[in-house]
């Protein structure tokens, strides 16, 4: 599950945020009547197709392993989470339809209606993104059901759904994609300028991404620290493992680095009063720690912390650069003329996917040994399939890893057709696009 969960996620980001790009970039096009913005969004979204294509089949194989992998927990608790999944599902169709919709309606539809198939696509993306996010939340912040004699009744799929976590965890997750893509578009296009292409098709390519990403950065940490608000209350396990808080200590330090071994923290650089500041808003007040956590509750302490902390560092990092850029660029200088930065934005592509997976690794190995919090731990939720298990994870391994081969591959010839100058690059067995251009009897 992780892997397949880490291995989609990365692909879900585009169809979130990819849509909006697109839109952006079509809509200077028909405003400017800009022939190289129609372009870029044209081939956005045939690259879009490419990965949203790949993403299906990684999201069913998703789909099967919540039932295979997890009969505890869908057998618990599926009347709980059926609506969400359920919406997902009618998203992605959704999803699916205008994108093909707005696939082939260049050239055959009003400019403006086929800029607008575009909405209804992005809508879908955050829709779908949501509901799925929210049963994530909903495991952090079991709500909407009671507990009687060992059997789950009074279900609220509804306020199941919308828990207290959902919105503030699903809009990190919403930036996060912006952040993802953002990057690695740009990134794209910087490696185009690194080998020479200055030209205006890559310049716009790379600044309506970067804009996006740029905003991204600059608004995420803040809502990074609206939702981990109140975690010493909620789950305090986490919160030690994130701060690695050996003990309660008020003031509590800013722990950058170290591991936690036999109880001890050996090799941490300790600030002093920014883990109170950070954690719990305050200077003095304390970091719950370990110490007054039952062992059994503890999560995977080391990994915890340095997932979190390596979200944190690349997060801010990136925030860094961004701001280099424009102020430099405010000062009336282009950092793309510059090969040392245009080298720094094709590492932040790479480096965005990094931060985005060690978030989701603080968030779910965190969580542990809990996959609902307090109510049903993961060793009582998973299926045992014994050695079966190992076989099921090699072969998940080689169709992921035949899909990265694939989507390179394809991505690729694409991009060497349109450098050869080919616009439109036509199916091998689509119809002849124009019906002059058939034999009179066929006509």
């Amino acid at each position: 599950m992780a892997l397949s969960l880490g291995w989609h996620i990365i692909l879900a980001c585009f169809g979130v945020a990819f849509p909006a790009m697109i839109f952006v970039m079509h809509w200077r096009g028909i405003r400017r009547n800009d022939a190289v913005a129609l372009g870029l969004a044209q081939r956005w979204a045939k690259t879009s197709a490419v990965l949203f294509a790949i993403g299906a089949v990684s999201g069913t194989v998703l789909s099967f392993e919540m039932g295979l992998l997890w009969p505890g927990l869908m057998g618990t608790f599926g009347d709980v989470l059926g609506l969400p999944f359920a919406f997902e599902g009618l998203s992605f169709f959704v999803e699916a339809i205008f994108l093909g919709i707005y696939l082939y309606g260049w050239g055959r539809m009003p400019p403006r209606r086929h800029l607008l198939m575009v909405v209804p696509m992005a809508v879908a993306g955050v829709v779908g993104t949501f509901c799925v996010i929210s049963v994530n939340a909903w495991m952090n912040a079991p709500a909407g059901f009671r507990i009687v004699d060992g059997e789950v009744v009074d279900v609220d799929p509804w306020r199941a759904m919308f828990n207290d976590l959902a919105f503030l965890q699903f809009l990190h997750m919403w930036i996060a994609a912006y952040m993802v893509v953002g990057f690695a578009a740009a990134g794209v296009y910087a490696a185009g300028m690194l080998r020479g292409r200055r030209d205006r098709h890559h310049r716009l390519g790379f600044i309506v991404p970067f804009a996006f990403a740029t905003v991204a950065a600059l608004v995420q940490p803040f809502v990074g620290h609206l939702l981990g608000g109140n975690l010493g209350d909620r789950q305090p396990a986490k919160l030690a493992a994130f701060e690695l808080a050996e003990t309660t200590e008020s003031p509590s330090p800013l722990r950058i680095g170290g591991i936690y071994v036999d109880g001890e923290v050996k090799g941490a650089l300790d600030i002093p009063y920014l883990g109170s500041l950070i954690a719990q808003n305050s200077f003095t007040a304390p970091v719950p720690g370990l110490d007054t956590i039952p062992v059994d509750e503890h999560p995977p302490i080391n990994i915890t912390h340095w997932a979190f902390q390596t979200m944190v560092g690349i997060g801010m990092l990136l925030m860094l650069g961004v701001l280099v850029f424009w102020f430099f660029r405010w000062r009336g200088r282009d950092l793309l003329e510059h090969r040392w930065f245009l080298r720094c934005v094709v590492a932040a592509g790479p480096l965005a996917v990094i931060a985005l997976e060690s978030g989701w690794i603080a968030t779910e190995v965190g969580r542990q040994p809990w996959i609902v919090y307090g109510i049903m731990r993961t060793r009582d939720a998973v299926g045992d399939y014994s050695a079966d298990l190992w076989w099921l994870l090699g072969s998940t391994a080689v169709v992921y890893t035949a899909l990265t081969i694939g989507a390179v591959v394809v991505l690729r010839s694409m991009t060497r057709r349109w450098r050869a100058g080919e616009a439109d690059l036509p199916s091998p067995y689509g119809p002849q696009s124009r019906m002059v251009d058939a034999p009179e009897d066929e006509r």
